[in-house]
């Protein structure tokens, strides 16, 4: 499998370029990178357009302004689509379900089977104790842009999908009660952080906490390329880590 990787100078699209060079049934078609110098002999390009040659696949691991542009080359070159970039905008993600209507297009706010696992789990336990209070606790690097990380938005969704009622309370500083339709949602910036969550139901009696906890950068880069896989031979529409597991 020959994959673009978009976002290439950055932290995770290095970790990603690592894991393909060691992999031997993939290889770098192109690195993207808007860092970069454009120099074909060492697959590196400053833009996407600039690269015209053969790919089976494109991961995007750059930032979230880029992906209307992204999808419109992914489209134009008829080429499966990993979005491995957090903090869409609506418009944003507007553009790539609109390209998903000819192309297959992934897309998740995080790339680990264990984040999946752990909204899965969120829905049973949601459900199983409909009164608890629960609060979404998440903590990154204090390079991250986003706020709140689209892991929590995505485990607060999933969430919702089981609790309608539940409205979200980002980084609650005003004065008053919490309602019990609230999922309080709270962010840290510090270090290195990869990325800790935790969400924790609370119903007075008793407590009950999901954690995930991200020890290397490698387990999204490995989650993107399962993705990429995934994709090869799909019809056009929206995937996600839900149609992995399925």
């Amino acid at each position: 499998m020959k994959i673009i990787v978009n976002g290439a100078g950055g932290r995770m699209g290095t970790v990603l370029c690592n894991l393909i060079e060691a992999a031997p049934d993939k290889e770098i078609a192109a690195r993207v990178s808007a860092e970069f110098t454009t120099d074909a002999a060492k697959q590196l390009y400053q833009s996407l357009d600039e690269y015209t040659g053969d790919a089976d696949c494109i991961i995007d691991f750059s930032n979230h302004t880029a992906v209307p542009a992204l999808c419109a080359y992914a489209v134009r070159r008829q080429l499966p689509l990993v979005i491995a970039t957090t903090g869409l905008t609506e418009a944003e993600m507007a553009a790539a379900a609109d390209a998903a209507k000819t192309i297959p297009v992934f897309r998740s706010a995080n790339m680990s089977l264990g984040v999946a696992l752990v909204a899965c789990l969120a829905k049973i336990t949601a459900k199983a104790f409909p009164g608890a209070d629960i609060e979404i606790l998440e903590k990154h690097h204090n390079q991250k842009l986003d706020v709140p990380s689209g892991t929590a938005l995505l485990l607060a969704d999933a969430i919702k999908t089981v609790r309608p009622e539940s409205t979200y309370n980002i980084g609650r500083h005003d004065y008053g009660k919490r309602t019990k339709e609230e999922i309080g949602i709270h962010s840290l910036r510090m270090g290195n952080e990869v990325g800790t969550h935790e969400i924790i139901f609370s119903m007075g009696s008793q407590t009950v906490t999901l954690r995930h906890e991200a020890e290397s950068r490698a387990l999204f880069a490995e989650g993107a390329l399962s993705a990429a896989a995934f994709l090869i031979g799909k019809a056009p529409g929206t995937y996600s880590m839900d149609d992995i597991f399925e």
